[in-house]
């Protein structure tokens, strides 16, 4: 796993045997720190096949479009369908970003239920699940060696300041298990 930084969110790099998964992407306008930032890492763009956004809010899905353009494959997520396109109208407004919508046609679209079968084809043990207490769309990356990829999924560790939000407190059990 590596952990890309060239903006405010963080973006990893899982490397698989059979392909590489790229989850979540910064802001639109930052595809020129993400080349700096993989090449710094000592990644190719060939080297990643798929990315997957944990939610579709703009600040993780910003430059997926840019990167379907350049050969990887979008992962869409059953409970992310209708999400896809939610930043698309906040990003019109800013046109000064060169934001380049996600083309459905062109993506991957499985369930969680069959998220493990589908990482496993690209070398990595884990699953996708749902955890959608930050939005109806979140999902979170789940390795079988215990890593967690959540998203803006709030911090396990702040539970006791939300008594009243028995959906993260469901999302973290859920985690956990």
């Amino acid at each position: 796993m590596q952990i890309l930084r060239y903006g405010n969110t963080n973006t990893y790099f899982l490397n698989g045997e059979h392909g590489g998964l790229l989850i979540d992407t910064d802001y639109a306008g930052t595809l020129p720190g993400f080349f700096r930032a993989i090449k710094s890492a000592g990644i190719s763009i060939r080297e990643i096949s798929c990315v997957i956004a944990t939610h579709y809010h703009p600040d993780h899905m910003g430059i997926i479009g840019d990167l379907q353009n350049l050969g990887v494959r979008l992962v869409i997520v059953d409970v992310q369908q209708d999400a896809v396109h939610f930043s698309d109208e906040i990003f019109a407004r800013e046109k000064h970003l060169g934001y380049t919508p996600i083309d459905e046609k062109n993506a991957v679209r499985i369930s969680c239920a069959e998220s493990r079968e589908f990482l496993h084809g690209i070398g990595i043990s884990g699953e996708i699940i749902h955890t959608p207490s930050h939005s109806k769309d979140s999902i979170s990356v789940v390795l079988d060696d215990g890593n967690c990829f959540a998203g803006d999924l709030e911090p396990v560790e702040y539970l006791a300041a939300y008594e009243n939000n028995p959906a993260l407190q469901r999302d973290w059990d859920l985690i956990m298990t």
